[in-house]
């Protein structure tokens, strides 16, 4: 089933008013709650006492109202005990500053004492609730984040890096460290940043940084798997909007049951193809169906302007998360504190614990989900279509971004808005994957790899058999600068991939302006006006042809610029399959055809308000369930290509169009036929 919840803080609240709290999730259609992520001084008051009794009451008391539990470990918030007997649990930030308890992440995530006080509250927890059946699950502490920079952690980065180069020699060789004279003749030279260092230093940082958040986590698991029921999950949530790059997200859930996120919006209302590009890349860490652990119920306390949503806008944001493989939505929070730093973030309740406006919004998205259970059981979306996002390639390029405008969440979402388009036409979702991993890449007919900067041999070796076995693969900008060391390619880009492809970047440019991008003199993109094709912007980069089997697709028209008549984008045939390179960043209409014609494609319905209207399917063992939102500000009316019933609607009778308010959503499943 799809599960409906909040964050609920019985520790906050007298115990008498529980059942109340209780009564009205019931009534809202709520059936999962979280609870005891920020309970630490309750769970363990002095240490070494644990008083637990006040939990297994309100697991008790939420089964009575047929509520399901989810329990977070404590160990984000350690309690003031802790950190003043033990100060070396206390991390330091990039300035020297030692942290101070009142903040909620003052624990350095590297500590061994943290970690040791943390597996005895996780254990206490596990023993007495792991076999409990009305807990389905745990949360790992909550939205992993800051890193520490005090000696101890720097020591351990130290040793990692022993571990990794195994000789100073083989490490001042991979980084290059006769510039500047960084050539280091002792492990404990070797400081700990995370900016303005060696390219090499810095990557390798990101990778320590995964690694012992990674064990952190680990650390956890291995006391929570032996004590607790084998259905029970293990996960974590996500902050930082899905898309911090404080460590490696593909590397992090690679340990846990299942991944989940925190999808807020923040200031102003729904980014649509921003969000639902978040939501495909969240199912892209583990390829699979996932939960939105938090979410903002109308409005939240952090933004500049923390407005509230419009009436409707809450339930079709949720929506748009299962369309996207959500198989849980959980809002946080369930009533507003009395005190301490979020006061005035949004909730359901208010603190008298009655209902606030935005709760008949949630109780329908309920009754929205009561109805449709059976159809979503077992459903998820299928990809034929993937981007490729590796960290490495990522990290590589914030670090030295050359030009303040390549912001990589736009260029992504530059690429994911046709793409998506495209996919849904089909029936298909767009997956976001990391190459490097073990997915496999023949179950997809599209590869779109944008910014893919850091190739290493190995991968080239990947890609190329993709390609050769009748794959479609583009590589976007920057592609292939960057060996696994964060050193440039010597063999220029895409790195490699250059002698495959029969072409390779002779220069990058930062754009200050657009410029214009035409058919060359032999044109083998099929468009409908010769001459200017469209615009570019942000980045462009010169290609040189090597083989005369290279296809130019397009040419830079840049009179008097060092562009001007040289290709941007190229393509080759190779095997089965096609290899391209697009150096540029196209404008949006102009990148949707060069795309297209890369892309299966399939008779599409054009209606009046088309582009309001979001359209997700799912498919399981019985078939397919089709989702539909509108985004937008006006009623529209959708053809459907075949006959259809509104699981939502009181009428059963198929129908072959709908009509959606604004912000209204229909779930359609196929009439069944005889």
């Amino acid at each position: 089933m799809v599960r409906l919840g909040a964050a609920w803080y019985p520790e906050q609240w007298p115990e008498a008013q529980w059942d109340h709290d209780l009564q009205l999730m019931q009534d809202a259609h709520m059936n999962v709650v979280r609870v005891g992520e920020f309970a630490w001084s309750t769970l363990e008051p002095s240490e070494g006492r644990f008083e637990l009794d006040w939990l297994d009451r309100a697991i008790a008391l939420a089964a009575k109202h047929h509520i399901a539990v989810v329990i977070g470990t404590p160990t984000d918030a350690p309690p003031a005990w802790l950190t003043e007997k033990y100060p070396d649990t206390l991390g330091m930030n990039a300035d020297g500053q030692w942290r101070q308890h009142g903040e909620r992440r003052q624990f350095n995530y590297a500590s061994p004492r943290y970690r040791q006080l943390c597996a005895l509250i996780v254990a206490q927890l596990a023993r007495r609730f792991g076999q409990n059946p009305n807990v389905i699950g745990w949360q790992i502490g909550n939205e992993y984040s800051d890193e520490s920079f005090d000696p101890s952690t720097r020591a351990l980065f130290q040793q990692f890096l022993r571990d990794k180069y195994k000789t100073l020699n083989n490490l001042n060789h991979q980084w290059s460290t006769a510039y500047w004279s960084q050539t280091y003749t002792s492990w404990s030279q070797i400081p700990m940043k995370n900016s303005n260092e060696n390219p090499g230093l810095l990557l390798d940082h990101k990778h320590f940084v995964t690694a012992t958040w990674r064990s952190f986590q680990r650390a956890q698991i291995d006391v929570l798997r032996p004590l607790i029921l084998p259905t029970q999950f293990i996960t974590t949530n996500i902050g930082g909007l899905g898309w911090s790059d404080n460590w490696d997200h593909y590397a992090i859930t690679a340990d846990l049951d299942l991944a989940s996120w925190d999808d807020y919006v923040g200031q102003g209302h729904l980014d649509v193809t921003r969000n639902a590009m978040l939501n495909d890349f969240v199912r892209g860490w583990k390829r699979q169906n996932f939960w939105v652990m938090e979410t903002e119920p109308g409005s939240v306390n952090w933004a500049p302007v923390n407005n509230a949503l419009w009436p409707g806008e809450t339930r079709a944001l949720a929506w748009q998360t299962i369309g996207h493989g959500a198989d849980a939505v959980l809002y946080w929070q369930w009533r507003s504190a009395l005190n301490g730093q979020e006061q005035y973030h949004g909730a359901i309740v208010g603190p008298d614990g009655e209902p606030l406006p935005i709760y008949s919004e949630i109780a329908q998205l309920g009754k929205d989900l009561e109805l449709t259970r059976d159809a979503l059981a077992g459903t998820g979306p299928h990809a034929k279509i993937a981007i490729l996002h590796d960290y490495d390639s990522r990290w590589a390029i914030d670090f030295q971004p050359f030009t303040k405008d390549y912001d990589q969440e736009q260029v992504l979402l530059r690429f994911y808005q046709p793409l998506e388009k495209i996919a849904a036409a089909n029936g298909q979702a767009v997956d976001i994957i990391d190459p490097t991993s073990s997915v496999d890449l023949a179950r997809y007919k599209l590869l779109v790899a944008p910014s893919l900067n850091v190739i290493s041999a190995e991968l080239a070796a990947k890609l190329l058999a993709y390609v050769r076995q009748g794959g479609t693969l583009i590589l976007g900008p920057r592609s292939g600068m960057k060996d696994e060391f964060n050193s440039l390619n010597p063999q220029r880009q895409p790195g490699p991939l250059a002698e495959a492809l029969g072409a390779k970047v002779g220069q990058y440019y930062a754009l200050e302006k657009p410029v214009q991008l035409s058919n060359p003199d032999h044109p083998t993109v099929p468009v409908t006006t010769p001459g200017v094709l469209g615009t570019a912007d942000t980045w462009a980069e010169q290609l040189s042809i090597d083989s005369p089997a290279m296809e130019i697709n397009a040419i830079y028209d840049d009179p008097g610029g060092w562009l001007d008549g040289k290709p941007a984008f190229v393509s080759r045939a190779i095997g089965k399959g096609l290899i391209a390179y697009l150096g540029t960043l196209p404008d949006p209409k102009l990148l949707h055809t060069f795309l297209m014609l890369s892309s299966p494609q399939v008779p599409k319905l054009v209606f009046p308000g088309q582009d309001a209207i979001e359209q997700c399917t799912r498919y399981g063992p019985s078939g397919s369930v089709s989702i539909y939102i509108n985004h937008g500000s006006e009623a529209v009316s959708i053809p459907l290509q075949r006959p259809m019933r509104n699981l939502l609607s009181s009428n059963a009778t198929p129908v072959s169009e709908i009509t959606l308010p604004p912000q209204g959503v229909a779930v359609l499943v196929p009439e069944k036929t005889q």
